[in-house]
């Protein structure tokens, strides 16, 4: 296993994180814990969840919470061995709180139960998981940097956040000598690669690490997906396709059929194709991958 350092942090992290976001259905707890044990073992160190994730019974505005109590029974006794990034922003709650968004309130109650829940009194890295307009970035920030003061949070970062709004990001920590975001996560694929104009080559210049999250996209890239053939069992597009953000059209198939026949060039499975591609690619740190089960994690070990 590979890894490395995070700029202006003491953190090196594993080039494959562990995702969590199927914790809970389809992967029971015992399911989960194995996967978490497992992948300890063999040197992935970086484990990526968030305050929303259920699995696929995931809507929006369910109570959330799921993944992270999972990983909590998962890390007793082996917090130190890792490094944990979870995610405020979305919408969330049950019968004793409903939230949403970056506000003060929120983030200060959801950090509170993402640490309780994952049993441990800090998180390496906190992420805004989504843009809030409703909310000033001035004020979220703040909120940032007072939890770190805290101890509850090591680092900050963000995902899914457009370039501008990175600029006054980082705009904002320097009026205000905040602690920069060290860390992103954004969506980028062999499919798609809407972040390489300008949102990566910012991100090198500022020396924000990137950790891309559906390098697989939703198992398209697996080599499972064949033309004129239903989506086969056990697939993304079979459990949950709403998780899928591409039309299964003839264009999505020439895409598809252009990269196995590149992965073969390289003498790579697709899969392998996919993850390393992206690794490859300038200022990627590491990538995340959601897994059902540990043979998906030992093909690319």
């Amino acid at each position: 296993m590979k890894y490395h350092l995070i700029t202006n942090t003491d953190i090196e992290i594993s080039t494959l994180c562990l995702g969590t976001m199927t914790f809970g259905d389809p992967v029971n707890e015992k399911e989960a814990i194995y996967i978490v044990d497992w992948a300890i073992d063999h040197g992935i160190n970086f484990i990526d969840t968030a305050d929303m994730y259920e699995g696929y019974s995931r809507s929006m505005g369910s109570p959330g919470g799921v993944a992270e109590e999972i990983l909590g029974k998962a890390l007793k006794g082996k917090r130190d061995q890792v490094i944990v990034t979870t995610k405020v922003g979305n919408p969330i709650g049950d019968d004793s709180y409903q939230g949403t968004g970056l506000s003060r309130d929120h983030i200060m109650h959801q950090i509170d139960a993402s640490l309780n829940r994952m049993q441990t009194d800090y998180t390496d890295f906190y992420h805004l998981h989504r843009p809030d307009p409703d909310t000033p970035l001035r004020e979220s920030i703040s909120v940032m940097a007072e939890l770190i003061e805290m101890g509850k949070v090591r680092h900050w970062g963000f995902s899914n956040f457009e370039v501008e709004a990175i600029r006054e990001m980082l705009q904002l920590c320097r009026a205000n000598n905040w602690p920069r975001p060290v860390i992103n996560q954004p969506n980028y694929s062999w499919l798609n690669r809407k972040v390489e104009e300008e949102h990566l080559p910012l991100c090198r210049i500022e020396a924000i690490a990137v950790t891309p999250f559906k390098v697989l996209e939703g198992g398209l890239l697996t080599g499972k997906y064949c033309k004129g053939q239903e989506a086969p069992d056990g697939s993304r597009n079979n459990e949950n396709p709403g998780w899928i953000a591409f039309e299964m059209n003839d264009d999505l198939f020439t895409k598809l059929e252009e990269f196995e026949n590149e992965a073969k060039e390289k003498s790579r499975s697709p899969v392998s194709h996919a993850v390393n591609w992206v690794l490859e690619q300038k200022g990627i740190t590491s990538v995340v991958l959601g897994v059902k089960s540990t043979d998906q994690l030992a093909d690319l070990l």
